[in-house]
């Protein structure tokens, strides 16, 4: 948003730097498993998410990619929409598919493990 101070730029840059560092592994692990479920069967699937270590990085695999979606998306918007009305809205906007997305696959998430 125009008026920001270089500090708040600054954080901005690392968060966006981490989260990405963050989806390195995140992203293998994910691929990997992916390659182990080829083939299983719905029964299989939830058991697999079940598992807390698997339930773990899920969690932790959604929020690293809605977090850093976010800053991308944030980045973008700040440096081609010139509006003030356009890029608060804008903003808002996309704050708000990033939290209801985010939100949404952590619950897709614990109904998948918890379901009895």
């Amino acid at each position: 948003m125009s008026g920001q101070s270089s500090a708040g730029g600054i954080h901005h840059w690392w968060a966006q730097r981490l989260s990405s560092l963050a989806l390195i592994p995140l992203s293998l692990w994910f691929v990997a498993s992916a390659l182990t479920l080829i083939g299983a069967d719905h029964a299989h699937f939830t058991a697999w998410v079940g598992e807390p270590g698997n339930m773990l990085m899920m969690v932790l695999l959604i929020v690293a990619v809605f977090y850093h979606t976010g800053q991308g998306l944030q980045v973008v918007i700040e440096d081609y929409i010139h509006s003030e009305a356009a890029l608060r809205s804008s903003l808002i906007a996309t704050r708000a598919f990033v939290y209801i997305g985010g939100v949404s696959c952590l619950l897709s998430v614990f109904t998948i493990a918890f379901r009895s």
